[in-house]
């Protein structure tokens, strides 16, 4: 008879209990989501965007929205890409892997055509059965030719794409550029009519901001990777970003050509490629300069749409947010525009990176790091292994406060293309120091900088006497790091050489040809 009425008080119990939280279901609507143990990544890339940014110390930028999440986030000061052009960055970002391991240093390569059995990042959450979506540009696709489509991206990584494709490419007409070819490599720009959700990103915003709302409903785990394709060229932004930025307030770098007197060949070469570019009527670089510091705003606005939907969702409570690009852009700083450089406005990016388990109490990081931990990072943040053949280093003692280095250089490579042949750079970069070692007519030259006397990359002192010992000592940390970033890691599997792009004219084939070269060993 007890055990018969303890059954009927637990029953009511249980109804009771039952009726409560169908009421609050009811009450609090459809997004009422118990949100499980495992985190969620929102990944967010932009494409060619330096640090002109509030939160790095740019007075003359508006990004609320980026300098909002580095508040809430850990800012690293010190970061830097493993090559400074578009492809072979994302590449290395999505495989964790360095070019010389990847063998992706053009633009027209899909990643699986030089290592098919690569795990790339997207790939890796879906092994883990998290929901991977890509919006908009994660790995490379030509802007903004390939708006629309899915360029050069991988297949494999995602469960779900979206190719947002906006008023920018109805209105490429309308755009002013340097000159009668027009490509993404034209500095070129548009004071656009019309709203931000009207334009490429600002319809990849929107497409992202409604993943989240499914996201928020269903309680899937997820990594969602939303690109931009802005503030590459051209510099498109609704009319109201250009009005927030008075023309006036921009001035350009001065250059002098007796600076190239001082420098390897490749290296000046690297930034006098453009011959349209050299030069700019003040008048006109200053237009262009306002044109990329109005595209970065309405980048800025776009990230902020985003930012807003993840918390009023509330899945900011259960999601980390890695915040970067794929390498950073010249405004004329050695007389350059653009990327595809070793100084510091090509080969450093912002990168942010919110834990929402982390208090607050987290100073800037200012060692440095590279794009290439990122991978590492996000694994070890969510208690996964990292696949074996990765080579970056996680971030994760920074994320938790420690001071001690987690790595001392940041390296980066880039190939140019010069009358002799093609010249392999390379480059690393500590807290105060940059050495450039550049493989040029069978012999090294190099350029070395005092960052902390020299923070524009004006006076090489490789030949200085009295830092020669400095010199000596990066020399062979230069060695060492360029070594491990050629070893190929046996885990990864099959590696494929000499891999031709995907859609090169006949022409250029047989024009690089000529320039063959073989692989530069140090």
């Amino acid at each position: 008879m007890v055990y018969l009425k303890f059954r009927v008080y637990s029953l009511k119990r249980c109804i009771k209990v039952l009726f409560l939280l169908s009421l609050t279901t009811l009450l609090l609507g459809s997004k009422l989501t118990e949100y499980p143990d495992k985190l969620n990544v929102l990944f967010i890339i932009t494409d060619d965007l330096n640090c002109a940014i509030g939160a790095y110390g740019d007075t003359l930028s508006r990004t609320p929205n980026i300098d909002r999440l580095a508040k809430e986030g850990v800012l690293f000061t010190n970061a830097h890409v493993q090559y400074p052009l578009c492809g072979p960055s994302r590449v290395s970002i999505m495989t964790g892997l360095y070019p010389d391991q990847t063998k992706s240093k053009e633009l027209r390569l899909y990643v699986r055509q030089t290592i098919p059995d690569v795990i790339t990042l997207g790939q890796k959450f879906r092994m883990e059965n998290y929901h991977s979506v890509r919006v908009g540009k994660i790995f490379h696709s030509h802007n903004p030719r390939d708006i629309g489509t899915s360029g050069y991206d991988d297949s494999f990584s995602w469960d779900r794409t979206f190719n947002p494709y906006g008023r920018d490419k109805l209105d490429e007409h309308k755009i002013s550029f340097l000159k009668p070819t027009f490509n993404g490599g034209v500095l070129s720009w548009l004071k656009a009519d019309g709203k931000d959700e009207e334009q490429t990103d600002g319809i990849g915003a929107t497409q992202t901001m409604d993943v989240l709302d499914e996201f928020a409903t269903n309680g899937e785990n997820f990594f969602l990777a939303f690109g931009l394709y802005r503030p590459h060229v051209p510099f498109v932004a609704p009319k109201k970003y250009y009005n927030i930025h008075a023309l006036d307030d921009f001035s350009v770098p001065e250059s002098s050509d007796a600076y190239l007197q001082t420098i390897p060949k490749p290296a000046a070469i690297s930034v006098r490629r453009k011959k349209e570019q050299i030069d700019l009527n003040p008048a006109l670089a200053k237009e262009i300069k306002q044109a990329y510091y109005a595209t970065v705003s309405f980048a800025d606005a776009q990230i902020g749409r985003v930012l807003n939907k993840l918390k009023e969702t509330g899945l900011d409570k259960n999601t980390i947010v890695v915040f970067t690009s794929d390498h950073g852009f010249h405004l004329g700083e050695h007389g350059h525009w653009q990327k595809n450089t070793l100084f510091e406005p090509a080969t450093r990016v912002p990168l942010i990176i919110f834990d929402p388990r982390i208090k607050k109490n987290i100073k800037a990081v200012n060692e440095p790091v590279e794009l290439v931990d990122l991978y590492p990072t996000i694994m070890e943040m969510l208690d996964m292994k990292a696949p074996k053949f990765v080579q970056g280093k996680s971030l994760v003692p920074y994320l938790r406060g420690s001071q001690e280095p987690v790595r001392n250089s940041a390296l980066t490579e880039l190939l140019v293309y010069t009358p002799s042949g093609l010249a392999q750079g390379y480059s690393i970069r500590t807290k105060k120091y940059r050495l450039n070692r550049w493989k040029y007519n069978g012999s090294f030259e190099f350029e070395l900088y005092d960052l902390k006397q020299d923070p524009h990359e004006l006076n090489n002192i490789a030949h200085n006497q009295s830092y020669l010992r400095v010199l000596d000592s990066l020399k062979l940390v230069m060695t060492s790091r360029v070594l491990s970033a050629q070893k190929y890691p046996s885990e990864l599997g099959k590696q494929i050489d000499n891999v031709q792009p995907w859609d090169e004219p006949k022409q250029n084939l047989l024009r690089r040809k000529k320039r063959a070269y073989s692989p530069m060993k140090s």
